[in-house]
């Protein structure tokens, strides 16, 4: 059936056909296309890409018959599946195989490692514990798929000098499709007689419809192992022991993983498995500084003092906004006190502190963790340039002016400075341009929690005194309001979000980054910078400026000048860390709900069909390539979108943990989750993706580093100006009086007495209530220096001012101290390594050797038995 006369496919070598093969295919009714080998079963299936017919069907056909003449002329091979054999009927499947001399010549080019030796450097000893960690490990089969070797570049004039058993599996798939991909990246699609240089690539005929996919298969169905003894399976053991939720508890197959999606995708999901670990001891210690609160919640005088009616139900407090706000008695607040001191209390600063120092123990381990998976992954010598550094396609394409390279003495291709940097100011006043947005909604969201307070004060205003305005039974109008502008805020920043998403990839590709490197590390600091201040920046408001540009009665700051009648925001009663608290909540929250409901449920709606066709068909039916097909396509910025997420969550988590402790908990319940979600994604709802290579976390390392001494200065700045402990503490050792160390009496003197009656009329409450209390510490009416600053307000200022030098320069010195003591690779990681590279050199050297001296023994024998046979032809 494959050739003309069956007697010459009887006749041909076993390595390229079998007997038995020949029956099946004549006797076999129907072949089981779900496969990953071509039609005679002997071809592994490298690469498929799918078309339709349409109206402008012709000059596509142009352009796939010229690409596809190219890729032939590279040397691939390709086999294709009509449309009327697909199950739409309107699809054309190619498919791409990679045959030896093809791959061993661009394994070269790429410098792609392989094995050369099996390793005898005895293994790492057992640790003794890890009978502890029993329960949590995968079987060994399934960790460590592939026994050690050493490798070394691939180079196609040594073939015999590297193991070489068998050359269609010497290449595991995710080499090959990576090989592979490589070419169809760089191959061009125009005829010898128009030679435009601008098509080239399956990317440009991806984006102008030729093609409608490009992608590698994945070796079999999830649930269920293939039919074909040849399949390595690995999807199906992933989906197993990965993906499933119920191993939420199991240790991640880190080295199933990059064997089947290669090193990039590995070392995501080995940081992110880390982190999570981390997050478990950030956690406990979280929960134990929250349970403290809530069992020294008897022992808050405090807060008894401000919920007795005899102190708080007689202190009459100033109105919180101008005319419409009415007199609130101090016990209102009685509730939000008692919340208040749940994350304000004296744990708080110890596990301020304590978070200093485990986001450097976090940064340290892991780097030794990535050292110890470079050597593992055999990326120790990896040179980035080999991946990463090669320039990008487009890059050649869209610049024209050539220049010579001094090092490799080849013309390449470059922009001109003028361009880069018109380009690079565009950019510049791109990112300004959108954060100056941000922060203008910013602007309108404090425009807006001043407006409906003052709106839930008219509506409450004739309420009596001797009670807070109430919206039902619990909230307060400050409550609300709150809650309110948290909720907008978050909804303004997943707009602004996703619109300055596709900005940011704009502005990258206008900037022509030459390599992929270069492309990454662009797009992550444009994200990030618009994302941390997309993020935090209300959080930041909050913190550092709410309340603190307030004034004091017949002198108070307005937001738009006295004008707007907007005056600007006090705390809640019950203090600024309350509500900070509150907006790192909803933020933080809101994004992880937002974010798991996009991971989950929208790929799993979006792919209901192809899941549903994917079971419900057999196999000897529904193809390979088409249940590939049906999947969701990973774009190239998915990942880098699953680190963003995680990085953003990083920053809650340290910049603002002193505000709530059990922040740390709730990402790890979101991590857990995450794991799993991202598992699941990629092994049933994607297509398989093209292998990469890296390293390291790249550029996100550096910003982790920043995050992390950043939230040292953040955390301090909260305990000294958010929280009310200073105040409290300068109190105590300081103020209270008699001889005895007490909290009484500290409510009476963190206020200030007003007289009422000298608040200008426009903006005097109807009613009227006299003497009146503020929060602040400054001198009362009568006195010599009225209305100005006390003593005590700068005994506490200063007392803030030595807090955050003394909390940041303990952290910072333990934290530099930690960093210098944890080395960045472990030492049997560096022994090992250099046994590794003696022992390569060695082996190299007398592999060189050999071959020189079979080389001079060779040219000698034909030299000597040349000259023999000359002298015997002279003699005859």
């Amino acid at each position: 059936l494959l050739t003309p006369d069956p007697l010459e496919f009887l006749l041909t070598p076993p390595q390229f056909c079998t007997f038995e093969l020949f029956l099946l295919i004549s006797l076999s009714p129907e072949l089981n296309r779900d496969s990953v080998y071509f039609r005679d079963g002997a071809r592994r299936i490298d690469f498929v890409l799918s078309y339709v017919d349409d109206k402008d069907g012709d000059k596509k056909q142009e352009r796939r018959k010229a690409f596809e003449a190219s890729l032939e002329k590279v040397g691939l091979e390709l086999e294709l599946e009509d449309k009327s054999n697909s199950d739409d009927g309107k699809t054309y499947f190619l498919k791409v195989h990679a045959p030896w001399d093809v791959l061993a010549t661009y394994a070269d080019v790429l410098k792609v490692k392989v094995p050369f030796k099996a390793s005898d450097i005895p293994k790492a000893r057992q640790d003794p514990l890890s009978w502890v960690t029993l329960p949590f490990r995968l079987p060994e089969r399934i960790m460590r798929p592939e026994p050690d070797y050493f490798t070394s570049p691939f180079d196609k004039a040594k073939m015999d000098f590297f193991l070489i058993h068998d050359k269609e599996t010497f290449f595991p798939p995710s080499t090959r499709n990576r090989i592979v991909y490589y070419i169809l990246t760089r191959c061009p699609y125009y005829t010898d007689d128009c030679q435009e240089r601008d098509k080239t690539g399956i990317k440009r005929l991806l984006s102008n419809g030729t093609y409608t996919s490009a992608f590698p298969l994945h070796d079999c169905r999830y649930w269920k192992k293939a039919r074909e003894s040849r399949c390595e399976n690995e999807r199906h053991l992933l989906y197993k022991h990965w993906a499933r939720f119920l191993t939420f508890y199991k240790e991640q197959p880190l080295n199933l993983i990059r064997s089947y999606y290669g090193e990039k995708i590995g070392i995501y999901f080995a940081w992110l498995g880390f982190y999570t670990e981390m997050l478990f001891f950030a956690a406990v210690m979280g929960v134990i500084c929250f349970l403290y609160g809530v069992l020294s919640y008897e022992d808050n005088v405090s807060s008894k003092e401000i919920c007795d009616s005899k102190i708080g139900g007689i202190i009459v407090m100033c109105p919180l906004c101008d005319k419409k706000c009415s007199y609130w008695k101090l016990n209102s607040t009685c509730l939000s006190s008692w919340q208040s001191h749940l994350f304000d209390n004296e744990a708080t600063v110890f596990f301020a502190i304590f978070m200093g120092i485990w986001v450097t123990l976090f940064l340290e381990f892991w780097k030794r963790r990535q050292a110890r998976l470079e050597y593992e992954w055999d990326l120790v010598d990896f040179e980035e340039e080999q991946q990463q550094l090669q320039i990008r396609p487009e890059f050649e394409l869209k610049c024209t002016n050539r220049r010579l390279n001094r090092i490799t003495q080849e013309m390449e291709p470059f922009l001109p400075l003028p361009s880069k940097c018109a380009r690079f100011c565009l950019s510049g006043a791109t990112v300004l341009f959108w954060i100056c947005l941000i922060l203008a909604c910013i602007m309108g969201v404090i425009a807006y929690r001043l407006a409906v307070y003052a709106a839930f004060a008219s509506i409450m205003k004739d309420s009596p005194t001797n009670h807070i305005q109430l919206v039902g039974s619990l909230i307060t109008p400050q409550l609300a309001t709150s809650v309110t502008a948290s909720c907008i805020n978050f909804i303004l920043i997943l707009v602004l979000n996703f619109l300055y998403e596709h900005v940011a990839i704009w502005i990258t590709d206008m900037e022509i980054p030459k390599t992929h490197l270069e492309y990454e590390n662009k797009l992550t600091m444009k994200m990030f910078m618009f994302q941390f201040v997309n993020f935090y920046s209300s959080c930041f408001y909050v913190a550092f400026f709410k309340g603190k540009f307030v004034g004091h009665p017949g002198d108070y700051r307005y937001m738009f000048g006295r004008w707007s009648g907007l005056r600007n925001e006090e705390c809640d009663p019950g203090g600024c860390l309350i509500e900070l608290s509150t907006q790192l909540v909803i933020v933080m929250a809101g994004k992880q709900l937002v974010g798991n409901v996009q991971e989950a449920l929208l790929p799993l709606v979006r792919n209901w069909w192809g899941s549903r066709k994917a079971r419900k068909h057999p196999e000897k039916v529904y193809s390979r390539w088409e249940q590939d097909h049906d999947l969701l396509s990973f774009s190239q910025f998915g990942l880098f979108h699953e680190y963003l997420e995680m990085v953003i969550q990083f920053g809650f988590i340290t910049l603002f943990v002193a505000s709530f402790p059990l922040a740390p908990l709730l990402a790890l319940f979101n991590n857990i989750l995450e794991v799993r979600v991202d598992a699941w994604k990629f092994t049933t709802q994607y297509r398989r993706t093209v292998a990469a290579k890296a390293r390291n976390i790249g550029a996100w390392q550096e910003i982790l580093n920043v995050v992390a001494i950043l939230s040292v200065v953040t955390n301090a700045f909260i305990m000294a100006f958010t929280s009310d402990m200073i105040p409290r503490l300068v109190y105590l050792y300081a103020y209270h009086p008699g001889s005895e160390a007490t909290m009484r009496g500290y409510i009476n003197n963190s206020l200030s007495v007003y007289e009422i009656s000298q608040i200008p009329a426009p903006n005097r409450p109807d009613e009227s209530e006299n003497p009146t209390w503020y929060r602040d510490y400054r001198y009362p009416p009568g006195h010599d220096r009225q209305y100005s600053h006390t003593m005590q307000f700068w005994h506490i200022l200063a007392a803030k001012l030595a807090f955050i030098i003394i909390m940041e320069h303990v952290v910072f010195v333990v934290k530099f101290f930690v960093a210098w003591l944890i080395p960045d690779v472990p030492s049997e990681v560096k022994a090992r390594v250099k046994r590794e590279r003696y022992l390569i050199q060695e082996y190299l050297h007398n592999y060189e050797t050999h071959v020189e001296i079979g080389v001079k023994l060779s040219n000698f024998l034909v030299f000597n038995l040349s000259n023999h046979f000359y002298m015997f032809l002279r003699a005859f």
